[in-house]
């Protein structure tokens, strides 16, 4: 029986990438050495590192004026370091509330002294759909945080809010890869690697270069202008997961890059979609034009029943379904590698329950 792996993150990685990572754990590249022990100073881990730079700037067309840096301590990090480096003006950012890491964002950037205004938000409809922005923007906003895919809540953000020459930050954590995006409309992008991208332990931040070095007196870990200077390694940066992105880089360019990627997720979000719109027994509460491509949260409308779906989901083979503590339901993650199949299977399985329950 197949197994299909629907967590939210730590998610699904390719199963080639997985195959080429067994390969290397005994003698990285036959160097004796796994690629777990190799030292990030080495040229072994420079050829690493530079490549999935590389890959990373072709897949996404990064201008050259954005530098590309590799962190560790998560996206909620980044909630920290993005005010401390560009909010170096006014201290003062603008929020769109889409829900609870947006909400984890402002509260953070809070917490170092920042002021956050809430530009809009979709509260009152319990998030069921994205905020838009409901007052004219303060010309003193160092810049806009934006949460382009809502992983709790199921929304996902594709026109993009008109912000002027205010820069729009963006935590990109959960749709990295999997949507298209232009990134010279952004001031910084961040990321955690653990849905897209990679196993836990990595982020990606790509910043415009007039955006950083204007902070003071900044711990190094946190210093934009310092992991630019230093090739993001200050420190010793979290090798395996820089190596296993890498991989997975690679793999996306083999399926055709963003564009095909975009497209397929597409497809396979309709898949689930379609079948949820014409369901008597399961619900979407996601406002239609606002859904996420990548996590998809539904509910029976009764705890017990929806008990019995994850119980027997993962008899079958359909693993992690439960939905976020918040919100209760399910909840199916259609990262990139979650194939066609999965998302079929897990439809096949929906509908067989239905059948018995309704």
């Amino acid at each position: 029986m197949p197994i299909y792996n629907f967590s939210a993150g730590p998610a699904v990685l390719p199963q080639p990438v997985i195959a080429q990572i067994q390969a290397a754990l005994p003698s990285f590249q036959n160097s004796g050495m796994s690629i777990l022990e190799i030292s990030h100073r080495s040229d072994l881990f420079e050829q690493v590192i530079n490549d999935a730079e590389q890959d990373l700037r072709d897949l996404m067309a990064i201008p050259d004026n954005y530098r590309v840096l590799f962190f560790q301590g998560g996206g909620t990090l980044q909630f920290t370091a993005a005010p401390l480096n560009l909010a170096t003006n006014h201290h003062h950012i603008g929020l769109l509330d889409s829900g609870h890491w947006a909400q984890r964002a402002g509260d953070e950037a809070q917490r170092v002294g920042t002021k956050v205004t809430v530009l809009g938000s979709s509260a009152a409809t319990h998030f069921d759909r994205l905020p838009v922005i409901e007052q004219p923007l303060d010309p003193t906003l160092d810049y806009v945080h934006l949460t382009t895919n809502n992983t709790i809540e199921g929304t996902m953000t594709t026109d993009l809010p008109a912000t002027g020459d205010i820069p729009l930050v963006a935590d990109m954590s959960s749709n990295f890869l999997g949507e298209s995006y232009r990134v010279s409309d952004f001031g910084l992008i961040f990321a955690g690697a653990q849905k897209n991208l990679g196993p836990a332990g990595l982020t990606l931040v790509i910043v415009r270069e007039d955006l950083i070095g204007h902070a003071q007196q900044l711990p190094s870990m946190l210093d934009y202008q310092l992991f630019a200077d230093k090739h993001s390694m200050f420190n010793t940066p979290p090798v395996f997961a820089i190596y296993a992105a890498g991989l997975v880089l690679k793999w996306l360019k083999q399926q055709g890059g963003l564009a095909a990627m975009t497209a397929r997720n597409h497809a396979k979000a309709a898949l689930l979609y379609d079948f949820l719109d014409q369901s008597q027994l399961f619900t979407n509460p996601v406002k239609a034009s606002d859904r996420s491509t990548m996590n998809v949260p539904f509910v029976t409308g009764n705890a017990e029943l929806d008990a019995a779906v994850i119980a027997g989901a993962s008899q079958h083979g359909l693993l992690n379904l439960k939905g976020h503590r918040s919100v209760g339901g399910m909840r199916a993650s259609l990262y990139n590698a979650m194939p066609v199949a999965g998302v079929q299977a897990l439809v096949d399985y929906l509908a067989a329950f239905e059948a018995q329950h309704h």
